[in-house]
């Protein structure tokens, strides 16, 4: 059994990472605000299965890779911590551009293309592949069951990132208009998750 401690620390970790602006994101709310909240949501389920997709390539892949490669445990661990450094130094970049300026009117698509274009937009976001082959292993106990542990922590990441996106959705209109309206609080949240993703890769780099 995973000790309750792993996973609330995965589950602030998954929550960090599908509250930082990414093309998951940019585009649900572009196709929220251009095609209406039936569009974003047939969009967030092709997102989701490119979620399971990575979960389950995750957890036959990692299982294999932990078997087989004595130090792949700690190369994931600290590929995964450096990843999250290169997020923070890209929150706290002076003059970085409010992502949300690149929100650009869509023209009305298909179920199908809706659908098609969510799968393609999670499956080819380096943060996700990330966050399955650098991130997730590094709370994986491998004394234990790899498969499993893979699942649950999969299904947890998968489930909060669900919730966050449909809120998304759903407040699609009224998001993007706060946070180009307000540049100063759009600032205040990248330097906080800046803080919180660089305190999140030192925590990773000296759990040894």
């Amino acid at each position: 059994m995973m000790t309750l401690t792993t996973l609330l620390s995965f589950a602030f970790v998954s929550l960090c990472m599908v509250l930082t602006p990414g093309p998951n994101m940019i585009y649900l709310i572009s196709r929220s605000i251009c095609q209406g909240k039936k569009a974003g949501f047939i969009s967030l389920s092709g997102v989701g299965l490119g979620f399971i997709i990575y979960m389950l390539f995750a957890a036959f892949g990692i299982t294999a890779a932990l078997m087989t490669v004595p130090y792949i445990f700690d190369a994931m661990r600290i590929l995964g911590a450096l990843y999250l450094l290169w997020l923070a130094w890209h929150a706290f970049k002076p003059n970085s551009p409010a992502i949300f300026e690149k929100i650009e009117p869509l023209e009305a698509d298909s179920n199908l293309k809706l659908f098609s274009i969510g799968l393609l937009t999670n499956l080819l976001n380096p943060k996700i592949a990330m966050m399955y082959l650098a991130l997730l292993p590094q709370f994986i106990n491998p004394e234990q069951n790899f498969f499993q542990q893979s699942l649950l922590l999969g299904s947890m990441q998968i489930t909060i990132s669900l919730i966050v996106n449909c809120l998304i959705v759903i407040f699609a209109s009224k998001i993007s208009i706060f946070l180009k309206q307000n540049k100063s609080w759009a600032q205040l949240q990248k330097y906080f998750m800046g803080s919180i993703l660089s305190f999140l890769a030192i925590k990773i780099l000296l759990n040894k």
